[in-house]
C-alpha cells in the first residue's frame, strides 16, 4: 500500500505521527470508451465554450455559479487563505459510545500507520480507546476539505472513518409516513417469526459479486476466443396478489426448509411454546401407547393359531393312520369270495 497523507493525532499534549493509508477499494470492472469498428480510445479535448480553444491544465480554475449567467472565479491563492488549521493534523475532539454515531454518516475508511518513533504513544491510545470501548470524534482535512470522521480499532490498528456532515443527510419525506396504517399483530408476529427463521451470524466472506464474477468470465472467454454458456434460468411466474399473512407463511417455511429445519404447522407459523409442545407430546405418547396394545394382541392371536395349527398337525397325521387299516379291513369283508 501506498500512503496518501502524512501528518499526525494530536492527543491532548500528545502529537503521534501517522501516514494515511485507503482501507478499502472498489473491486468493480472498469471499462475504456472505444471506436466501436476499431477498438481506438475515445479522447476528450477541454475546449472553452467561450472562445472555443483548447485548454490546458494549467489554464484552469474553479468557478462557482451564482446564477443568470455570472461565475465567480476562485484560484489556488483563494484556497490557500482558507483557515484549514488542521491541515496536517487529526485533531480529537471527544470520545463516544460507538452506539451513538449513526452509520449513515460514516463515509470512507483510511488506516493509520505509525511513523518513525511514534509507536508507542500509537499502541497507547490505541489500548486505551479498545478500554474504554469508545471512538474519538475526530477533525482533518483531506483534499483541501475539512472533514468530521471517527478513529476506532480494528485488527489492532487505528481506522479513521470519515463521516458526512449532519447537513449533507437528506431528511425522507414520503407520502406514505403521513398515512395511517395499521399493522395487525398476527401479521407483526408472523413477521417476527420469519426475521427469526432468518437469523444467523454475519460473515461477509460468504457473500460475493456473481455480476462481476459472470462479467470476468466474459472478458475471459473473448481473450481466450472460447463462447460462453450460460445457464438456462427458469422463468418465474409473474407474482400474483396473495393474502400478506399467507406470502408470510410461505416465507417462514422456506427459510426453515433452508435450514433443514421442520416447517412451522398450523396458521400461527411461530415458534411451540413449551406448553404446546408438552402437549403435543402428551398426544404423541398417547397414540403411541393405544397402538401398542392392539399390536400386542395381534401378534398374540397369529401365535396362538400358528400353536393351535401345530398341534393339529401330528393329530390329523394319527387319525389317518389309523383310519388307513380300518379301510383295508372293510375293503376285504366287502369283496366277494371266490366259488371252490
Amino acid at each position: 500500500m501506498r500512503a496518501i497523507w502524512k501528518g499526525a493525532v494530536s492527543f491532548g499534549l500528545v502529537s503521534i505521527g501517522v501516514k494515511l493509508y485507503s482501507a478499502t477499494e472498489e473491486k468493480d470492472i472498469r471499462f475504456h470508451q472505444v471506436h466501436r469498428e476499431d477498438g481506438g480510445r475515445i479522447r476528450y479535448k477541454r475546449t472553452c465554450s467561450v472562445c472555443g480553444e483548447e485548454v490546458t491544465y494549467d489554464d484552469i480554475a474553479k468557478g462557482y455559479d451564482i446564477g443568470g449567467g455570472e461565475m465567480v472565479i476562485l484560484t489556488d491563492e483563494d484556497f490557500a487563505d482558507l483557515p484549514l488549521t488542521s491541515s496536517r493534523a487529526i485533531d480529537v475532539l471527544e470520545f463516544v459510545p460507538a452506539e451513538q454515531v449513526d452509520p449513515i454518516l460514516y463515509n470512507k475508511a483510511y488506516f493509520l500507520e505509525p511513523e518513525g518513533t511514534a509507536t508507542k504513544p500509537y499502541v497507547l491510545l490505541r489500548d486505551a480507546l479498545t478500554d474504554s470501548e469508545r471512538v474519538a470524534i475526530v477533525k482533518v482535512a483531506l483534499r483541501q476539505r475539512e472533514q468530521l470522521a471517527t478513529l476506532r480499532v480494528r485488527e489492532g490498528v487505528l481506522l479513521l472513518n470519515t463521516m458526512l456532515w449532519p447537513d449533507e443527510i437528506r431528511t425522507p419525506d414520503f407520502g406514505f409516513l403521513d398515512e395511517d396504517l395499521k399493522v395487525r399483530p398476527p401479521e407483526l408476529a408472523m413477521a417476527s417469526s420469519l426475521i427469526d427463521s432468518m437469523t444467523g451470524e454475519f460473515e461477509p466472506d460468504v457473500f460475493t459479486d456473481d455480476y462481476r464474477a459472470a462479467l470476468q468470465e466474459v472478458i475471459d472467454a473473448k481473450v481466450e476466443g472460447r463462447e460462453v454458456v450460460q445457464p438456462e434460468e427458469a422463468e418465474e411466474a409473474p407474482a400474483a396478489a396473495v393474502d400478506l399473512m399467507a406470502a408470510l407463511k410461505a416465507s417462514v417455511d422456506r427459510a426453515r426448509a433452508a435450514r433443514g429445519e421442520q416447517p412451522a404447522r398450523g396458521g400461527s407459523g411461530g415458534e411451540p411454546t413449551p406448553i404446546s409442545s408438552a402437549r403435543s407430546a402428551q398426544k404423541a405418547a398417547e397414540k403411541k401407547a393405544a397402538k401398542a396394545p392392539a399390536k400386542k394382541t395381534t401378534a398374540k392371536k397369529t401365535a396362538e393359531k400358528k400353536t393351535t395349527a401345530k398341534k393339529a398337525e401330528p393329530a390329523k397325521k394319527t387319525a389317518a393312520k389309523k383310519a388307513e387299516p380300518a379301510k383295508k379291513t372293510a375293503a376285504r369283508k366287502a369283496a366277494p369270495r371266490k366259488s371252490a
